[in-house]
């Protein structure tokens, strides 16, 4: 799929009306405008890429209303060609698994070979795990980094749910090999792999990942298809039980946000709650995701602020989190439901009274 003459405009609304606008054009046009920072509330940029086709008339509407607006990205297709030409160059370099890039973007059947021969070389620490398969079919795998024993404490991280956000599936395996290399080096990880287990996601939405790769790089959502529903793919973010229906996700099977027709009715968000809940001593969940540089804490589909809320926000105030902006409840740091959005994986863990999860976007 073609993305010429595609652009990214930025829009900021100055109040609760503009925003309803704004909403507005992403009911108007479910399938042409592709919200990467939907409408939460005013003053936070609204981040949308909309088609050329459909240039001359948004831009229309933006201007007929009085929304300000800039052109962030003139044309996608030209970022897209660089991205391809790197990988393209990247694999030619690659002639074995020591020489594996990590700086480069991989296909699903790369990851999954990494992941084997990763696992291999780190025996002693790391294996790989089967959870389920997608809709597709497709083998979904864990990479679990534990120094013995069963059903010890463990943090959970995924990466990938949407399948797009190639930049988290990076994330992931550099932190796979992190992890790794650290172990008997670094006193606090190798501390915590005493007591705790880790279990890294690294493709979550496989058939997703893979439809980026061969047809359509900003494909989001998994590949599920029902019968008489036009449109494909429910986006998994919005597929867990915890608020379901809720703030930021849409009924349209055509939206970006479809949150399909049930909770976990997608394979891939099962495979997630059956693995978690049957091991039953998960203590903290991450969610990788890309774009906006934020660190959101539960819930996404709710604005009350949760009882551990003081607890929730010690990642924000810590000195890891480097160069974000501590500022409650600002793009930085922020419970998710301040930013419209659904947070992904695990929302069962939310729904208990002391939700311990993160989400990195």
């Amino acid at each position: 799929m073609n993305f010429t003459g595609d652009q990214v405009l930025r829009v900021l609304a100055k109040d609760e009306k503009q925003l309803s606008l704004l909403r507005d054009l992403e009911g108007l046009k479910p399938q042409k405008v592709d919200f990467w920072r939907g409408p939460a509330r005013p003053s936070l940029p609204v981040d949308m890429r909309v088609p050329f086709s459909e240039l001359s008339d948004v831009k229309a509407y933006l201007e007929s209303h009085g929304l300000a607006y800039s052109v962030m990205i003139k044309d996608i297709q030209v970022l897209l060609d660089e991205e391809r030409e790197a990988m393209a160059k990247s694999r030619r370099l690659e002639r074995s698994t020591s020489s594996f890039s990590y700086s480069s973007y991989h296909t699903l059947d790369e990851i999954y070979n990494w992941m084997d021969n990763f696992r291999t070389e780190h025996s002693d620490l790391v294996s790989k795990i089967y959870i389920g398969n997608s809709f597709e079919n497709r083998s979904i795998f864990v990479l679990k980094f534990s120094t013995g024993g069963s059903q010890r404490p463990a943090i959970w991280i995924d990466t990938g749910i949407h399948s797009r956000e190639w930049i988290t599936h990076a994330t992931g395996i550099w932190t796979a090999k992190k992890i790794a290399s650290a172990y008997g080096k670094d006193p606090v990880l190798t501390n915590t792999l005493k007591d705790m287990d880790i279990f890294i996601e690294l493709v979550t939405n496989p058939d997703g990942f893979a439809f980026t790769h061969t047809m359509n790089r900003l494909w989001r959502k998994n590949r599920s298809s029902r019968p008489g529903i036009f449109c494909i793919g429910v986006d998994l973010n919005r597929n867990w039980k915890s608020g379901f229906g809720g703030n930021g996700s849409n009924k349209n099977p055509c939206s970006e946000t479809y949150r399909g027709p049930s909770p976990q009715s997608e394979p891939e968000v099962a495979a997630i709650v059956d693995f978690i809940t049957g091991h039953g001593n998960f203590k903290a969940l991450i969610s990788i995701h890309s774009y906006s540089q934020m660190l959101m804490y539960p819930y996404g589909h709710s604005l009350e602020p949760v009882s551990n809320q003081e607890e929730l926000m010690w990642p924000v105030e810590s000195p890891w989190t480097g160069l974000m902006t501590v500022a409650l409840n600002m793009p930085s740091a922020s419970s998710s439901g301040t930013q419209g959005a659904m947070a992904s994986c695990c929302q069962l863990h939310r729904s208990s009274p002391q939700p311990r999860r993160c989400g990195w976007q």
